[in-house]
């Protein structure tokens, strides 16, 4: 399968018929998705990142829309409903792709309160409160998964109003995961449309229109199975606000389509990385980190029971991500520098890694680690930060491509994971979900990496060839 760039333009159709598909590749894993396309439609408008971020300002997406548009347009605008156990990947990545397509997102939470605990543990904070959000009205409402986060959804009145107004008015909604079944169905939102959902949730399904399938467009309702379609879910909603050619961007930027010949794992200087207890992992963060690439690596890593404690370096404990989510740290980068770890994760975004890179305790922590033997991962932009400290050294590696050439003679072209001996690099967004499989891989084997995968309804692939000091050849892949 090839790029995004080969979908098929498909007109407008409100009626819940076949829809032609477009086939694309996010770089490990190929998708099929179902986009009809407006025919015309104005551009987003260009946003521009803060050199300096503060804990009181929000750093907006790395990633520039397309193209501007006239400053007498408005941007379309989104409704993201969250609720106590909503699934955060699901939530996170939705919300950050339209974002960076341009679309100005509302977080709204259900419950009493902005912060709201998702299903792994990860403490989301919400834009405004539902209440506030009931008399706007929305271009689309994208409802994340999760238990019993699609229950809480459920529950909320004000929301079942807005997304059957919605539906009334042939406005673009959508669900993922179990929201379709326990959300939309009992409101009656998915009557005599095709769609999918979780496969744990597919009976609760009406038998003649549910699909088993990634990906279902069924006129202004598109459904999808999980966390790990979440990016596919995501670039049909862009697809269908701005157009193919903004979501083939998209996925350009994110590092969604890239070819064939990129590799998912490679291995150097094979270790076992199996313990005699429960891992334990500290996860840095900053203002400016990516939350795609924190929120996947903690709740895969959560899912395969690793205790994972997300760590803040900043004065607070709230974060103001690259694509302005928010969410709640567990605890201080000094708390977290007194207790046991085994494994050190630095996520990745340009501005959080400059952050990261200039606590003086992580630093510290850092050069301890390395000194005790410890693991080490980095993701993205992050990977510099190990260079600087020197972890790097005679080691081979990844990062995002942007800071490739930078890195110096160990970098490893075409991969999207790269494990030597106690330390993983991965390049960034696009490989998350895979950098934090191969983690659980290596902590607990391949048959807990499976059954994570398949709960994020994410293929895990079925044979792993290794490759010991060697860079993968043209044409041949890793898994």
């Amino acid at each position: 399968m090839r790029s995004v760039s080969h979908m098929a333009s498909i007109p407008i159709s409100k009626a819940p018929v076949a829809i032609a598909a477009g086939t694309f590749n996010f770089s490990a894993f190929s998708i099929t998705a179902q986009t009809p396309i407006p025919k015309t439609q104005a551009k987003p408008a260009p946003k521009r990142r803060s050199s300096k971020p503060t804990k009181t300002i929000p750093p907006t997406p790395t990633i520039a829309p397309a193209s501007p548009s006239p400053s007498s347009i408005s941007p379309k605008k989104v409704l993201v409903p969250i609720g106590f156990g909503t699934e955060e990947m699901e939530a996170v990545i939705i919300t950050n792709v339209l974002r960076c397509a341009g679309a100005a997102v509302t977080v709204a939470s259900v419950e009493e309160q902005l912060e709201v605990e998702a299903s792994g543990g990860v403490r989301l904070v919400a834009d405004a409160l539902i209440s506030a959000c009931s008399d706007e009205l929305f271009d689309l409402i994208a409802l994340p998964g999760g238990m019993p986060g699609s229950a809480r959804l459920a529950d909320s009145k004000i929301l079942q109003k807005m997304t059957s107004k919605q539906a009334e008015a042939k406005r673009l909604y959508g669900a993922i995961c179990a929201a379709p079944a326990v959300t939309l169905l009992p409101w009656g939102l998915i009557r005599r449309k095709q769609t999918t959902c979780h496969p744990a949730f597919m009976d609760k399904l009406p038998t003649f229109f549910a699909v088993k399938s990634n990906l279902k467009v069924s006129g202004e309702l598109t459904t999808s199975r999980g966390p790990g379609t979440s990016f596919e879910f995501a670039v049909s909603l862009v697809g269908q606000l701005f157009g193919e050619s903004v979501a083939m961007q998209i996925c350009d930027s994110m590092l969604l389509t890239a070819g064939d010949e990129n590799s998912r794992k490679e291995e150097f200087h094979e270790v076992s990385w199996s313990l005699n207890h429960s891992p334990q992992v500290i996860i840095p963060v900053a203002n400016g980190s990516e939350e795609i690439e924190v929120v996947t690596i903690v709740d895969i890593l959560r899912r395969a029971k690793a205790d994972v404690v997300v760590a803040s370096v900043e004065k607070s404990l709230q974060i103001i991500a690259a694509g302005g989510s928010k969410f709640i740290a567990d605890t201080t980068i000094a708390a977290a520098a007194e207790s046991i770890h085994d494994l050190i994760i630095l996520p990745g975004g340009e501005l959080g890694a400059e952050r990261l890179k200039k606590s003086k305790i992580l630093k510290k922590l850092l050069k301890e680690h390395e000194s005790a033997g410890g693991l080490f991962g980095a993701i993205g932009f992050s990977s510099a930060i190990l260079l600087r400290h020197g972890s790097l050294k005679e080691k081979r590696f990844t990062a995002h491509p942007s800071v490739m050439s930078a890195l110096g003679d160990g970098a490893v072209i075409g991969t999207q994971v790269v494990i030597d001996d106690k330390l993983i690099t991965s390049r960034g967004l696009s490989s998350a979900i895979h950098f934090a499989l191969a983690i659980v891989g290596k902590l607990f084997g391949v048959a807990r990496a499976r059954s994570v995968a398949e709960g994020l309804v994410f293929e895990y692939p079925r044979m792993i060839m290794k490759f010991i000091g060697a860079k993968i050849r043209n044409g041949l892949h890793a898994f």
